[in-house]
């Protein structure tokens, strides 16, 4: 481009210069002699300048060359390290593979030895048999000769001695059996009614201090805690329970002691996920119903229990107070499904003794009853049980029957002791109760109790095992300083006045609620 420029640039010099010399009428010889040397001195510019170029590119194409020989040289040894590696590679398999040849070779070899050596010790025992056989037959033979007999009538008689002493040893052994049974039947009577009473005994239910509520998937969990734990914390101070919710795949954890409130947080729970709206309002709307609903099946379990074991006549406050056992357990065991297998013992038993069965039975059903009175006074739960039944206007047997059956007062009637004898049968069965679980209910209640002393507080819930003690106090009676000095105040009387593990979150909890109604 450079040199057609710069003969584009003389041409137009040179026709710069013939109108110069047009104008001034310089001779054509002049102007062609000027032309000539403008010429060669274009021309030679356009060389020089051409020379220059073509070196320029002879060093650009001399760098490329050198750079793609570069490159190329290091694809090359790129691929030659890899031919490398993959001939290691095969190296050490035909290596790997000549070793496992050699060792199934050895094996193979092992093998037919030890054939070898079995077909020779076969054919030893083959030739021992047949001399055996042969040695057996010769002594059969001698044998027939000096018997007189053959083999077939020696068997025959042999076999009929046999029979005989046989059976002449059965019929004494026989003789001997029935005679040590007349002599223990007796004592085996009695071990065999022990265990019958064992293996029929009403199974008992060991209470937990946990449920699982199972959901259909995770994202139900997010609703049921709601917007900044709204939800969840509503659910808690409306039913008193521990509801925990964790990495656990569709499952939700129950937590609480007394098995009325899980039951009520259980069905609650259910009745608004099937429903959809979960909010504060609708969480303490549905509670209040579940805890109705949970009202009614006590009774209905009453009714049922007194049904099933033929008790009539009982005062409808102890037909509710039997379905409230089936909600609590002693030392572990239920309380329902206890009472029940001493009422049937007891049946049982006074009918032996030539008692009034249904009196005993009556008794066996209510002698527990004073470990569910909705208000728990000092009073032990016998004594406390026998004021209830005189309440109801049950009979004197059966009051003294409740009242003595741990020895809190003198037994007067024959029921007292049967009653008495059937609960520590029904206790005392192997795995029957469990002392820890008692204690720590107890203990928990009392945790509850404490707190409740204290002027302004409506409700209290232990939580966690009893690690936690939420406290829920009016709004109208307690001030918020006021609701601390209360934390202070139980937690020091906590320290001071129970046994406990660990330590003790006390929450106390003030709320202030508005409500209006649109008309």
């Amino acid at each position: 481009m450079t040199v057609l420029a710069t003969i584009i640039n003389g041409i137009t010099i040179i026709i710069s210069f013939l109108t110069l010399a047009a104008g001034f009428g310089l001779s054509t010889l002049l102007w062609q002699t000027l032309l000539q040397k403008r010429r060669k001195k274009i021309i030679s510019e356009a060389e020089s300048e051409a020379e220059v170029i073509k070196k320029e590119k002879i060093l650009q194409a001399k760098e490329l060359f050198l750079q793609l020989k570069s490159e190329h040289e290091k694809v090359i040894n790129e691929k030659n390290n890899r031919i490398i590696q993959n001939e290691n590679k095969l190296r050490q398999k035909e290596l790997s593979l000549n070793q496992k040849i050699e060792e199934v070779q050895r094996k193979n070899n092992e093998l037919e030895a030890i054939r070898n050596n079995l077909n020779a010790q076969l054919e030893l025992l083959e030739k021992r048999s047949e001399e055996l056989e042969k040695m057996h037959r010769q002594q059969v033979e001698k044998l027939e000769i000096i018997s007189g007999l053959s083999a077939q009538e020696a068997k025959s008689q042999l076999i009929e001695s046999l029979k005989e002493e046989a059976r002449s040893e059965a019929i004494a052994y026989i003789n001997e059996i029935i005679e040590e049974a007349k002599m223990t039947a007796s004592k085996e009577a009695k071990k065999i009614v022990i265990q019958t009473i064992q293996r029929v005994a009403t199974e008992n239910a060991i209470e937990n201090a946990v449920t699982v509520f199972h959901i259909d998937s995770d994202e139900i969990k997010g609703r049921i805690i709601g917007r900044e734990g709204r939800n969840i914390r509503a659910l808690e101070a409306a039913t008193g329970v521990e509801i925990i919710v964790d990495d656990t795949p569709e499952a939700i954890v129950l937590s609480a002691f007394d098995p009325v409130r899980r039951e009520i947080a259980r069905l609650a729970l259910h009745q608004l996920i099937t429903d959809g709206r979960i909010h504060p309002a609708r969480i303490e709307e549905i509670v209040e119903k579940t805890r109705k609903q949970v009202e009614d099946e006590i009774l209905e379990v009453g009714k049922r229990t007194a049904i099933d074991l033929g008790i009539h006549g009982l005062h409808p406050e102890l037909i509710r107070l039997i379905g409230k056992m089936k909600y609590r357990s002693s030392y572990g065991q239920n309380l329902l499904m206890h009472s029940r297998e001493v009422a049937n013992l007891c049946s049982i038993m006074a009918a032996e003794l030539g008692l009034n069965p249904k009196l005993a039975k009556r008794a066996g059903l209510l002698h527990d009853i004073g470990k569910v009175p909705d208000d728990e006074p000092e009073l032990p739960h016998a004594l406390l049980g026998m004021k209830l039944a005189e309440k109801y206007k049950e009979k004197p047997e059966v009051c003294n029957a409740i009242g003595s059956h741990h020895d809190e007062i003198e037994m007067t009637t024959l029921i007292a002791p049967i009653v008495q004898v059937c609960d520590a049968i029904s206790g005392a069965r192997p795995g029957a109760r469990r002392e820890v679980v008692e204690s720590y209910i107890k203990r928990l209640k009392e945790l509850e109790s404490l707190a409740l002393q204290y002027p302004g507080v409506t409700k209290t819930y232990a939580i966690q095992a009893g690690r936690e003690l939420r406290v829920i106090v009016g709004a109208d009676k307690t001030t918020d300083k006021d609701a601390e000095n209360l934390s202070n105040e139980i937690a020091k009387r906590i320290q001071s006045d129970m046994t406990y593990p660990g330590q003790i979150k006390i929450t106390v909890i003030r709320e202030t609620r508005a409500v209006s109604y649109a008309k």
